[in-house]
């Protein structure tokens, strides 16, 4: 059994093919967005927005997204204080995707914490070393 422990921490690679289908079954009305840091261009995090978050997004001008797995608002930094400022926003061709450029106001974008406590940098954090094993990419 898949645990957070495991999804986040652990070298093996545990993708979760079932999160479309999970989504699809609870009958949300949301569409994926890619968060992109603005200066570097590094790939921070995908999550999803729907027309609440949206909106708020734009209004407020930092990253606000749909919790999937809480079914609420979530204002990206409202807890850990990691607050994406919002630099601009784009929608792919068949209007079915975001793409956000964010400017981090602290260091760290992650839930997660690395082993010295900080937040990381990128939710996308380890590569893939082989179809079943994952090594770290970046340092703390």
């Amino acid at each position: 059994m898949k645990n957070h422990t495991d999804l986040e921490e652990d070298n093996r690679l545990l993708l979760d093919y079932s999160k479309l289908q999970q989504i699809a079954a609870q009958d949300l009305a949301v569409v994926p967005v890619a968060v992109q840091h603005a200066d570097s261009g590094q790939m921070l995090l995908i999550a999803y927005v729907n027309r609440e978050a949206l909106e708020a997004s734009l209004q407020r001008r930092i990253a606000v997204f749909w919790s999937t797995s809480r079914n609420a608002l979530w204002v990206k930094g409202d807890t850990s204080g990691d607050y994406l400022d919002l630099v601009d926003a784009f929608v792919n061709c068949e209007q079915n995707s975001l793409l956000f450029l964010v400017r981090p106001r602290q260091g760290g974008v992650c839930h997660t914490r690395d082993a010295t406590g900080a937040t990381r940098r990128s939710c996308y954090y380890r590569r893939l070393k082989s179809p079943s094993e994952l090594e770290a990419a970046y340092p703390p």
